[in-house]
């Protein structure tokens, strides 16, 4: 499962940095607006000690970590979604990517140019939050015309169309209120629209933690999301971002391990062993039989596999059987 990470913010707030520091790729970092055009990509490794531990365990000759790609988009600006600053090219790349870690520069100095010309992360916040709604509520705007043609008449499309019309009246309403529309995320016609808003986000607020004002973690309380405090000029609070990400997709790890590899895969929480077995290879899934299956937990510490079968810790699962973070499984199949 391929996840991609978009990186956004303003100008010069240190989208370019988090990147390097990420993926250690060579990049071009400049002190000046749209340095970035084209989107630089990343694959960056999720931090697990239990794959290190599992591949120690089973004397793996290969070790694969799950990964996350990173995009790091170049800056955004007031009027993005109206086509400033190559905005809308930009805007595309975000909807492109699962989710959003969007970087706030909280450090001060004037060493660094900073596009709205003081340090207001909170102000900062809002235009590229504006932005993105603005483009949310374009797309919808257009798709709504069709779907008004569409619901004229009696046929089955039309009955569909009318129930989409009504989704997205709702949809654009709240956007022009300037609302969330997070409950409205699972409705088909909105996940088709690939809407920015939706999109799963935290933010990276860059600086050392008593630059980080109360006013700022308030206003993201407030949005409902989460942050990370990272110095991006030491580096430290880096890795918290990797595991960040992969946990607001609401992701987890599964493992295999042996004396080929030790692989961490990765599944969404809830999802039943036969959609796990499916990550593994297609085929799994439909001709899953059952998964043997023991906690990472109980394989540590009864020295493996023989250990935990010996304390009654394997056990063998069916299909209805929810996987959860951690599970090593061996997948039997027709």
């Amino acid at each position: 499962m391929k996840l991609s990470i978009a990186i956004t913010g303003l100008p010069n707030v240190g989208k370019s940095t988090l990147f390097k520091l990420l993926t250690s790729n060579d990049i071009l970092i400049a002190n000046y607006p749209f340095a970035t055009i084209d989107p630089n990509v990343g694959v960056v490794t999720v931090p697990d000690s239990r794959v290190d531990k599992l591949t120690e365990m089973s004397k793996s000759k290969k070790k694969i970590p799950a990964i996350v790609e990173f995009y790091d988009i170049a800056g955004l600006v007031k009027g993005a979604a109206s086509g400033e600053g190559l905005g809308n090219q930009f805007l595309t790349h975000i909807r492109d990517c699962s989710a959003v870690v969007q970087v706030l520069r909280c450090f001060g100095g004037s060493e660094i140019i900073h596009v709205e010309n003081s340090v207001d992360p909170v102000r900062d916040m809002d235009i590229i939050n504006t932005e993105l709604v603005l483009k949310d509520l374009e797309t919808v705007s257009k798709r709504l015309p069709k779907a008004e043609s569409d619901s004229k008449g009696t046929t089955p499309q039309a009955k569909l169309a009318i129930k989409e019309v009504e989704v997205l009246k709702k949809v654009k309403e709240k956007l022009s209120k300037n609302e969330s529309i997070k409950e409205l995320a699972a409705d088909p016609f909105v996940k088709s629209l690939f809407l920015l808003t939706v999109k799963p986000k935290f933010y990276l607020l860059n600086g050392k933690p008593e630059d980080v004002s109360d006013a700022l973690k308030a206003a993201i309380k407030a949005e409902g999301n989460e942050y990370v405090i990272a110095d991006l000029s030491t580096g430290a609070g880096v890795q918290e971002v990797i595991t960040k990400a992969y946990a607001i997709l609401g992701l987890i790890s599964f493992f295999t391990t042996g004396e080929d590899e030790t692989r961490a895969w990765t599944i969404t929480k809830g999802d039943k062993a036969p959609q796990a077995a499916a990550v593994i290879h297609t085929d799994f899934e439909k001709k899953f039989i059952r998964a043997e299956v023991v906690h990472y937990n109980d394989f540590v510490s009864f020295g493996g596999w023989h250990g935990a079968k010996t304390k009654g810790k394997l056990r063998a699962e069916g299909k209805d059987y929810t996987v959860a973070d951690g599970d090593i499984m061996e997948i039997r199949h027709s």
